[in-house]
């Protein structure tokens, strides 16, 4: 279950330490990345009833790991509509709309 308050929603908040507010569908390329950031999100964690992610799983992402990975040029599309209205506060709509995932 994805988001900040495992709602299954990008939704945040003042508990939302990390504003997990981009809805993105994560590549490899950008799980690597996060890999090699210290956040390994492709492992299982049990006890917290985290399922690692693949290539292809729509999962919130804190907004500045994605915009870091914007300008690292492994950003993964995202869901727009599911994106929290809170991420324009960090990059612009323009910039969103160029990653908006097209299945």
């Amino acid at each position: 279950m994805t988001g900040a308050y495992r709602d299954g929603c990008c939704n945040t908040g003042i508990n939302d330490q990390g504003t997990h507010t981009v809805c993105a569908v994560v590549t490899n390329d950008f799980l690597q990345y996060s890999k090699t950031k210290g956040n390994d999100l492709t492992v299982d964690y049990p006890a917290s009833g985290f399922k690692g992610l693949v290539e292809g799983d729509r999962w919130c992402l804190c907004v500045s790991r994605w915009i870091q990975a914007y300008h690292a040029n492994v950003a993964p599309p995202i869901i727009l509509k599911a994106t929290h209205l809170k991420t324009l506060e960090y990059i612009s709509l323009e910039e969103l709309i160029k990653f908006e995932y097209t299945p």
